[in-house]
């Protein structure tokens, strides 16, 4: 059996604030944010099926993360639902923006956790989720790997 781990990356734009946080992240700021999605599994060896020697069709896994993350995320300003910011999130929701109320804190490394739960959930029997990596900037990400879950 061969193994393959195959990759799609993402790109949105999202807004935030980190609550409670001591630094510049605790007022309200927007990334660029870049999600790497590998999944894991065997190529399809039925010479009949019409996806054979794939392990997920491209289009279907990007299909998969648009609905569950990119939709949802993109332009859109998270906060934690606990946040002050919550007037300042009805405000901003009753203009017409779209705007997410977390049940956690809107860190990289929080969001890796809530994407990786979404994803898993979509994704067929015989495909696992490998790992991602959400990019905030250039030089900083936080990365999921179903190895250490």
């Amino acid at each position: 059996m061969n193994t393959i781990r195959i990759t799609k990356q993402f790109n949105f734009e999202t807004g935030h604030a980190l609550f409670g946080y001591d630094g510049k992240c605790r007022n309200v700021h927007g990334h660029s944010y870049k999600l790497s999605v590998t999944v894991i599994g065997s190529p399809i060896k039925d010479t009949s099926h019409v996806k054979l020697g794939m392990v997920i069709d491209f289009g279907d896994l990007k299909k998969i993360v648009k609905e569950e993350i990119v939709d949802q995320f993109d332009h859109a300003t998270v906060f934690n639902k606990n946040t002050p910011h919550i007037e300042l999130a009805k405000e901003l929701t009753d203009r017409g923006h779209v705007v997410i109320l977390a049940d956690y804190q809107p860190t990289s490394e929080n969001m890796v956790i809530d994407f990786a739960d979404r994803i898993k959930a979509r994704l067929p029997k015989n495909i696992q989720l490998h790992s991602l990596k959400l990019q905030e900037t250039d030089t900083s990400f936080a990365e999921w790997y179903a190895s250490d879950n």
